[in-house]
C-alpha cells in the first residue's frame, strides 16, 4: 500500500446513490487497513442533499430536483454540472484525530485553490464554507459562498467532502436556502460568475496542487465507480 494519497477523477457524471455507496465502502476499507486514502473528484446531475441539520422549511422547491438525505454535517446544499465535488476519504487516525483542524485544512485547501485564480477566499465564523467578499465601495455588505464543506467521520475516517462552484447554474440554488442562510447579504457565486474563464480541468489542476500543499503527495488512481 502506497503512503501517498489516491487521486481519482471521474470523467462522467456519477449518480449520487452510487457515489455514496462507493465512498462509504472505501472509507470502511480504509478503517480496516485494507485500502489507502482517496480523493475522488466528480460531477453529479442536479440534486439537493440534506445534511444532518437540514430544516424542512429550507427546501423551498422539493419537486425541482431529486432530494437525498445524507449523513454529512450541515444543512441543504446543491450539486450539479459545473460544480466540482471532491469526496475526501482520509484517515484522521494518522492526522491527529482533530476534527476542527481537519475542517480548517479543508478550508485552506479551497482558499489556496482560489488563490491560484487571484480570488481571495475567506473563512467566516459561524458560516461553514469559503466566502468571497463582493461589497462594492460605498455599497451594502455582500458576501457570496463559492465552496461548501460537509463531512462525516466514522472510526476517524472521513467521507463526503467539498464542493467548489466552477460554472454551475446558480439559479439552481434557488430551490433551497443554501446551508440555512437566508440573509440577503449572503448569496452564492462561482469562478465563472466572478468573470474568470475557468474550466473544470483548470480547477482540477489547481485543486490538486493546493491539496498537496496542505495534505501531502498524491498518486493517480482509477475512480471507484
Amino acid at each position: 500500500m502506497t503512503d501517498t494519497i489516491g487521486w481519482a477523477v471521474s470523467e462522467t457524471r456519477i449518480p449520487y446513490p452510487d457515489a455514496v455507496a462507493a465512498m462509504e465502502a472505501r472509507a470502511e476499507a480504509i478503517a480496516r487497513g485494507e485500502a489507502g486514502e482517496l480523493i475522488w473528484l466528480l460531477e453529479h446531475d442536479p440534486l439537493y442533499t440534506a445534511g444532518t441539520s437540514a430544516k424542512p422549511e429550507d427546501l423551498q422547491d422539493p419537486e425541482r430536483f431529486p432530494v437525498h438525505a445524507t449523513g454529512r454535517g450541515g444543512e441543504y446544499t446543491y450539486h450539479g454540472p459545473g460544480q466540482r465535488v471532491a469526496y475526501v476519504m482520509l484517515d484522521l487516525r494518522e492526522r491527529g484525530r482533530d476534527a476542527r483542524k481537519f475542517v480548517r485544512d479543508l478550508e485552506q485547501w479551497i482558499i489556496d485553490t482560489l488563490d491560484s485564480f487571484n480570488v481571495t477566499g475567506e473563512r467566516r465564523c459561524g458560516r461553514v464554507g469559503v466566502w468571497v467578499d463582493r461589497t462594492q465601495p460605498g455599497g451594502p455588505e455582500r458576501e457570496d459562498k463559492i465552496a461548501a464543506i460537509g463531512i462525516r467521520l466514522r472510526r476517524w475516517v472521513s467521507f463526503h467532502g467539498i464542493a467548489l462552484n466552477v460554472e454551475p447554474d446558480l439559479s439552481h440554488f434557488g430551490g433551497i436556502t443554501p446551508c440555512g442562510i437566508s440573509d440577503p447579504r449572503y448569496g452564492v457565486t462561482s469562478l465563472v460568475d466572478l468573470g474568470l474563464p475557468v474550466t473544470l480541468d483548470d480547477a482540477d489542476l489547481a485543486l490538486k496542487q493546493a491539496f498537496e500543499g496542505v495534505f501531502g503527495a498524491t498518486h493517480r488512481e482509477d475512480p471507484p465507480v
